[in-house]
């Protein structure tokens, strides 16, 4: 059985929770999310706090109940302080810009620049010239958009040289020796 599930989810005072049938929707100072939970999982709001249990007749019902809390704790966190990964650009020339309608223009060594268009309810920002930070409500996509960024150029393990998260650690071999 999933322990995940059995903690109640508590609502902080700022934030708007909708329970439609398996639908649930969250408002709060930095956006607006809408989820659908899976079929086995019975959702309840009372007192400001959430809590799930299960339906009979499913085999994997605590497991989805599970999954349903954590996906709906990490909605509440976005709407209420975002979710942000910062990506750092490491090689000689490696570059990244943000222009007007949140489009990201990298030159990563290639012949031509790369330009990447994020969706409107993504935010970036740009500290320095080889950082950029990405920030949204939405967990998933902020984790999805950084991934497609990283994949342009993925560190290589020689030099060190190419896109990583701020927190990753890249294991550089040993050239061939003589």
């Amino acid at each position: 059985m999933s322990r995940v599930a059995k903690r109640p989810i508590l609502i902080p005072e700022d934030i708007k929770i909708e329970l439609n049938l398996q639908s649930i929707s969250i408002k709060g100072k930095y956006g607006h999310l809408l989820r659908t939970i899976h079929d086995s999982v019975k959702m309840e709001y009372l007192n400001d706090k959430i809590t799930f249990s299960v339906r009979s007749g499913f085999s994997d019902a605590w497991a989805q109940a599970g999954t349903s809390r954590a996906l709906v704790n990490s909605m509440i966190i976005g709407v209420s302080r975002k979710f942000s990964k910062k990506l750092q650009f490491s090689g000689v020339g490696y570059r990244v810009s943000i222009t007007k309608g949140n489009i990201i223009n990298m030159s990563l060594g290639y012949s031509h620049p790369i330009v990447y268009s994020l969706p409107p309810y993504i935010e970036a920002e740009n500290p320095s010239p080889t950082e950029i930070i990405i920030k949204g409500v939405d967990k998933q996509l902020v984790g999805q958009i950084a991934a497609n960024l990283r994949s342009y150029r993925r560190p290589e393990p020689y030099k060190g040289k190419g896109i990583r998260y701020s927190n990753e650690i890249v294991r550089i071999k040993e050239a061939k020796k003589k």
